[in-house]
């Protein structure tokens, strides 16, 4: 039995799909099942509720021998790790009481090197959370996903500009949430681990800002540039926006130690370079987007 949480999220929907003709049996937990697919609706167990209930998770977890976490991020959260935390203690006494084998989680690069980082750091205290039970665990652990300049559509199009607050030249890896579904799809799917570990999700290269701006020009046939943005714009732009202080200025440390050079301390290595590159995600994602 494999358990996958935030199935209709980005990440969750794309492993969803992967295992579906496996032959095992999927249960997922959803607070909306109408947001699931068809197919999905028709061939998985549906567990209707949140997965930070503790009688949700209690009920998915029970029978189950691998599960997929995820916590999803909450913009409205008056602290980034007690919101991470506190969300996943339901789930760490279920792992337990219930007597699952195996968690593969969401995770980010930075472990052993991040200071005060913001969501970095709490996810990371989540790592260490799900580790405490002494289940059989595997971090992926990712830099910034391509998808995330999907939020940022309505100045690519009005603008031709995108804006962040690190450097134009600093190079980084990026990866697709395609691959990183691959990597968990396949890590769900396979009986054969033990231990605890992290997975480095790293995509096929790393890109500076800059990198971006001249390949996003090119899949686009427009103009596009990068602006830099100072982190007090930044965090003022996203409380203008809803966030709370807390989660803007959590985003705000985490690209300062970005910046910093904690997702450049990962070695690129076959088993962590994901296949998906920039270009290909822009030309099949991005673009349609943008012309939509």
């Amino acid at each position: 039995m494999i358990v996958i949480t935030a199935p209709t999220s980005q990440i969750g929907r794309q492993i969803l799909d992967s295992v579906l003709d496996s032959g095992e049996s999927i249960r997922v937990i959803a607070r909306d099942p109408s947001r699931l697919g068809p197919q999905a609706r028709e061939r998985v167990e549906v567990i209707h509720g949140s997965h930070a209930d503790p009688d949700v998770v209690a009920k998915a977890f029970a029978g189950a021998d691998s599960v997929f976490w995820l916590v999803p991020p909450n913009p409205h959260a008056e602290s980034v790790e007690g919101y991470l935390l506190d969300f996943t203690r339901p789930a760490c006494e279920a792992i337990k009481s219930q007597g699952v084998k195996r968690v593969v989680g969401v995770s980010t690069l930075g472990r052993g090197v991040a200071n005060n980082a913001g969501q970095v750091s709490a996810a990371l205290a989540v790592d260490e959370l799900i580790e405490s039970t002494g289940v059989n665990y595997r971090a992926l652990r990712m830099p910034g996903f391509m998808e995330n300049m999907l939020q940022q559509i309505g100045p690519i199009k009005t603008q031709g500009m995108f804006f962040q607050t690190v450097p134009g030249d600093l190079k980084l890896p990026t990866c697709a949430t395609r691959d990183i579904a691959a990597v968990a799809a396949r890590l769900l799917l396979d009986d054969s681990w033990s231990g605890q570990d992290g997975v480095p999700v790293l995509g096929p290269e790393d890109l500076s800002p800059k990198d971006m701006a001249q390949i996003m020009s090119e899949m686009l046939q427009r103009p596009v540039r990068f602006q830099q943005v100072p982190s007090e714009t930044y965090k003022a732009t996203l409380m203008r926006h809803g966030m709370t202080e807390a989660w803007a200025q959590g985003l705000v440390d985490m690209a300062n130690q970005v910046e910093q050079g904690i997702y450049n301390t990962e070695p690129r290595t076959p088993r962590s370079t994901t296949p998906t590159s920039f270009r290909q995600w822009c030309e099949e994602v991005l673009k349609p987007a943008v012309l939509d």
